[in-house]
């Protein structure tokens, strides 16, 4: 089991409502704390991934199952 901080369940929100949620929740956290995204929507890991190379973040784990998608960010 990964540890975090802060979770975020964006279950049933379409893009871009996923990747927002997720930037609030890292503008909330202090730096070297850990954001869980669970994310329904198929194409988050897409956004997730671009939004994290750019902001400098780093993808700890990611988790894909049948019907949903598990993240664990660390904010830089």
């Amino acid at each position: 089991m990964t540890e975090f901080d802060f979770e975020v369940d964006a279950s049933g929100l379409q893009c871009p409502l996923p990747l927002l949620r997720l930037k609030k929740a890292i503008m909330e956290i202090e730096s070297g704390a850990v954001v869980k995204v669970i994310a329904t929507d198929p194409a988050a890991h897409l956004d997730f991934g671009v939004y994290i190379d750019q902001a400098g973040h780093i993808p700890l784990k990611i988790l894909k199952e049948a019907d949903r998608q598990i993240f664990f960010i660390q904010k830089k």
